[in-house]
């Protein structure tokens, strides 16, 4: 496992603590305006897809009023069946999922989400791995910024390197959140990995 503050936007805890976002637009504001430009209106096309073209909100579930909903975590590793977890249900659900890995495999960590109502900034996925009471990894991986959109989106994170060694095997309680430019937590949740000698079906 490895840290992925290379990322633009998350070089250092001090360049956080001095970001100020940007004023927030509600989509409506940016269409009004793209009304009196042209070459805006086209720009404003692009970005806002589902959203420019129809009344400037897009909701893909009307019972929920979250612009964010976090669909799926899903830990992508080569050669080997997809595992996935679900989060849309209870958080204590979730923290009773636990992803078994073997010692030294390589693996990405995919999230699908859905945007809808308004535009997100800045959004990011901080994950923090402890094993017992040492915090022994975090990363942190830049989403990006999206518009409302009817189909699902999805990240993929670099690769990361399962812990090695008889030592390292166990289990680790991972810690994950979905924050934002104006430091909304959209989810935060645990889970489980466990290390071990070898794939549990080999």
């Amino acid at each position: 496992m490895a840290e992925d503050d290379h990322k633009a936007g998350v070089d250092s805890d001090h360049d956080e603590e001095n970001f100020v976002a940007p004023a927030i637009k509600t989509i409506d504001d940016m269409i009004t305006a793209g009304k009196e430009d042209e070459s805006l209106k086209t720009y404003m096309d692009l970005l806002l897809g589902d959203a420019a073209a129809g009344s400037g909100k897009v909701v893909v579930d009307e019972s929920d009023p979250r612009i964010l909903i976090l669909k799926k975590l899903t830990l992508v590793v080569k050669d080997r069946p997809d595992v996935s977890m679900d989060l849309t249900g209870e958080v204590s659900e979730m923290k009773a999922k636990k992803f078994t890995l073997k010692e030294g495999a390589k693996f990405q960590i995919r999230i699908e989400f859905i945007v809808q109502r308004e535009i997100i900034t800045g959004l990011q996925y901080i994950q923090k791995t402890h094993k017992g009471p040492l915090t022994v990894d975090k990363m942190k991986h830049m989403v990006g910024s999206y518009a409302p959109k009817v189909e699902p989106h999805t990240t993929l994170t670099h690769v990361m390197d399962a812990p090695s060694g008889m030592l390292m095997r166990g289990e680790y309680k991972v810690s994950s959140l979905f924050t934002d430019d104006d430091k909304n937590e959209h989810l935060k949740w645990e889970w489980g990995i466990e290390i071990k000698k070898d794939w549990e079906d080999a």
